[in-house]
Parts: C-alpha cells; sequence; structure tokens
C-alpha cells in the first residue's frame, strides 16, 4: 500500500505573481504604493540583534495595547497573527465544525474553499447577483458557519452595515466572519456590531492600507468569548506565531494614525481618478471601496488587455474563472504609475 493513500491532499491557493523586474509597474497583489509609516523604521531600528535569541511575547501584548488604544476594544476582544489569512485560517479550524456547510459567495477571495477542503469542511457557494452584489436571503438557510469580504474581493463590492448586520443576526448559533480586508478605502466595518453579537468575528490586516504586507500581520475583533477559543486553538497549534520585528513593527504602525489616514486618503484619490480614465476608455467595473478596480472592456478581452500590459511590464491580475474571466483586476498605484497604466492603454486601444 503507497504511503499516499494517508497523505491529505489538496488543491493549494495561488497567490498573485511576484515578478522582479526593473522598473516594473506591479499592480496584480493590492498592495500599498507607499512605504510604511515612518514610526516602523524608528521601531526596527531600537530592535537589538540580541533580542533575537529569545522568543517573542507569546501573547503579542506590546500589538495587542496598540491596537486596543486606537480600536478603542479590551484586549480580551481582540486577535492578532501572522497575516490575516493566517487569522482566517485559524478561525475556519475553530469554528467551522458542523456537519452542515459553511456559506460564502461564489465570487469572492479564493482561499476560503482552499481551507474548507484542508480542514475537510463541508462547503456551498452562494451566487452574487449580476451586480456582484450578495443576497442575504441565501445566507439564511440552515449552515455551519459564514464568511464573506466586506468589500469584497475581487470585485470591491461594498454591502451595506445592515446588509451585514441582517445576516448576522439571522445566524445566532454559528460564527459569521467578515472579512474586512479592504475596509478602510472607503467601506464601513462592522465593528461597531461586535458588542451587541456574539457570533460576530471581524478580521482586518496591516497588509493593504498600513503597508505591511512583507511582515505578515493579521488581527480580529470578536466577543471575549470567541477570542478564547481562537487563542486556546491557537497556543494549541503553535505559541510563538508573530515574531519580534513585527510586534514592534505593528504597534508603531497601528498608533501612526495622522499617516494612516493621509495614505489612505491618497489611494482613495488616485482610485477615484483612475475610474474616470477607465470608463473613457470603455472599461465599466463595479464601484470600488477598495485600492482596486475590478475592470472589463466593452470590446477587448480582458486576457488580451492582460498580456498586452504584460509585455510593458505593467502587472494586473487576470482570473480565468467562471463569471469573472472577462474582468482585470488592477491595484491602485501611485498617480504616477496609473498615469502610465492609463496612457498604455490609451495608445493600445487606439491602434488596435
Amino acid at each position: 500500500m503507497s504511503f499516499e493513500v494517508n497523505v491529505r491532499k489538496v488543491v493549494p491557493y495561488v497567490p498573485g505573481e511576484q515578478p522582479n523586474r526593473p522598473n516594473m509597474i506591479k499592480l496584480n497583489t493590492n498592495e500599498c504604493p507607499y512605504p510604511p509609516a515612518p514610526a516602523v523604521k524608528e521601531a526596527l531600528a531600537k530592535l537589538e540583534s540580541a533580542d533575537m535569541r529569545l522568543y517573542p511575547d507569546p501573547t503579542a501584548d506590546l500589538l495587542l495595547q496598540a491596537l486596543s488604544d486606537v480600536y478603542h476594544m479590551p484586549k480580551n476582544q481582540i486577535f492578532v497573527g501572522v497575516g490575516s489569512d493566517d487569522v482566517l485560517a485559524m478561525a475556519f479550524l475553530t469554528f467551522f465544525n458542523s456537519d452542515k456547510p459553511i456559506l460564502f459567495p461564489d465570487v469572492t477571495y479564493s482561499f476560503y474553499d482552499v481551507w474548507a477542503d484542508l480542514f475537510r469542511i463541508p462547503y456551498k457557494t452562494c451566487a452574487l447577483d449580476e451586480k456582484f452584489k450578495l443576497c442575504v436571503e441565501d445566507y439564511k438557510q440552515p449552515n455551519g458557519g459564514i464568511v464573506f469580504p466586506n468589500p469584497n474581493a475581487p470585485t470591491g463590492v461594498l454591502e451595506s452595515l445592515k446588509d451585514v448586520e441582517e445576516i448576522v443576526a439571522a445566524n445566532p448559533d454559528v460564527v459569521v466572519i467578515v472579512d474586512e480586508a479592504y475596509v478602510d478605502f472607503g467601506g464601513t466595518s462592522a465593528l461597531s456590531l461586535v458588542d451587541k453579537y456574539e457570533n460576530l468575528l471581524v478580521v482586518q490586516t496591516f497588509s493593504k492600507s498600513r503597508a505591511l504586507a512583507g511582515m505578515r500581520i493579521g488581527y480580529a475583533f470578536g466577543s471575549t468569548k470567541l477570542i478564547g477559543y481562537l487563542n486556546d486553538a491557537k497556543f494549541s497549534f503553535n505559541s510563538y506565531t508573530m515574531n519580534r520585528p513585527s510586534l514592534m513593527a505593528g504597534a508603531a504602525c497601528v498608533r501612526s494614525v495622522d499617516y494612516f489616514e493621509e495614505i489612505t486618503a491618497k489611494i482613495i484619490a488616485t482610485r477615484e481618478w483612475t475610474k474616470a480614465e477607465l470608463a473613457k476608455l470603455g472599461f465599466t467595473f463595479p464601484d470600488s471601496y477598495t485600492n482596486f478596480i475590478f475592470a472589463t472592456h466593452k470590446s477587448v478581452p480582458a486576457e488580451e488587455i492582460y498580456m498586452a500590459l504584460r509585455e510593458q511590464d505593467i502587472f494586473v491580475r487576470y482570473f480565468k474563472k467562471p463569471r469573472i474571466d472577462n474582468y482585470l483586476r488592477i491595484t491602485i498605484g501611485t498617480d504616477e504609475q496609473m498615469q502610465v497604466l492609463i496612457e498604455f492603454l490609451k495608445k493600445y486601444l487606439n491602434n488596435r
């Protein structure tokens, strides 16, 4: 008998390409185009090499305290992990253990079905409507838990807080996870609902609006009961999940409120300019509340545009998947980067 009989086989998540070319314009993985807050560099400069021989604080108290102070949430209602992917995976492992399927949208973050397969969690996808909006009634059927991004990825569509609350309130016997990786670009967080609903977990990240994708920091807000269960699972898996530099950088970053507001405002302004320019070129897209635009052209196939951009070392994201195989997900870069993108598209579409 082959040892492979007992191997847990899964189809892995495929992240966006990470090219390394001189003078490239990288608009394919929704990273922040600006550097982290200056306080991050200052915090890391204080790091002593001798500190590396010691384990980091397993409670991550330095980071928890900073998040608590900025978000006005008790530390026992906050969970931190190695990026929001780590937080979400731990939440799947901890909360989704029913024989009933968990529910999430058919067009959404493509890690959800991977985690479900990895942890042997049954799942069912609920189709977004023709405008890529959630159908709230779909989330009132029997289920073992619910997860969805808000705003959604890769569409950029924002659901109202009213609809989010309706879903949470309709499912008191399961955990509802609202994945808010992009909420800082114009969305309304469900954080205000955490104390009202014991079954709600709100997950956010430092990778987008806080410009620390390379540090891998994610966090979640929830009831003391939910956070307690998450910590029990975490400490049964790996007590030292967050390294010392990440804790220091994260705490400095989250306290840099003015800088955070400055760069998110710049990205939003650039996004709105890019929307207008793309529309002039014949692109349509759902109204985005994220740091990307999910665009399709009226006559030119998305894959063709993707390849043409790639030849110019301009990288955007193309998903060859049902319902979205004629869309491009374009991360918002600096003003200069977006101007280069638009100028190339003008020439390419005019000369085609």
